[in-house]
């Protein structure tokens, strides 16, 4: 007779306790990763349990301990968006630009000059494509980052987004 099948519970539960070991110092990197794999690929009960006997089964006081912390370290991260949001100067974009690129740099001969040492020469393009706006990084040195996060390759922008070139942050609008 074959035991029963795991179910996905069980193995939440040892992953969790895992998780905790890992947050309080009592594994290491390499051990819960290890672990980790032992769990989702046990067939039985006590297989799991082997892997947790060694750490306390649950610590709520850490739990509710790490949860406040990260949840108030993300309230103040967005606080601290929607405020400086506020303070952005805005960034009109222009209407009738279909297939034409605006380039953004500190090069005079670009269609949006920044004249910031975080912006790169030729930093970034906006282009215009199907109704929306596509923001691309030109290989800039210090990034570009749309509501906080960096540019890799091209991105849909829309009305009321944070980008920053470098330094150099705006808020877009269309008009």
């Amino acid at each position: 007779m074959h035991p029963a099948r795991l179910s996905d519970a069980e193995r939440d539960k040892v992953l969790q306790v895992l998780r905790d070991g890992v947050a309080l110092g009592r594994l290491s990197h390499d051990t819960f990763v290890h672990r980790m794999e032992l769990a989702l690929a046990a067939r039985r009960s006590d297989e799991l349990a082997a892997l947790v006997a060694d750490l306390p089964r649950e610590n709520r006081f850490a739990r509710a301990v790490f949860g406040t912390v990260e949840a108030v370290s993300g309230f103040t991260v967005r606080l601290r968006r929607a405020w400086r949001s506020e303070k952005l100067p805005k960034l009109l974009l222009p209407h009738g630009v279909h297939g034409h690129p605006l380039r953004v740099g500190r090069d005079p001969a670009n269609g949006l000059r920044l004249n910031h040492e975080s912006v790169s020469r030729v930093h970034a393009e906006l282009r215009q494509q199907g109704g929306m706006w596509v923001l691309r990084d030109l290989g800039s040195t210090n990034g570009t980052t749309v509501n906080g996060r960096r540019v890799l390759g091209s991105v849909v922008v829309r009305d009321g987004d944070q980008v920053a070139f470098g330094e150099a942050a705006f808020r877009l609008s269309g008009g």
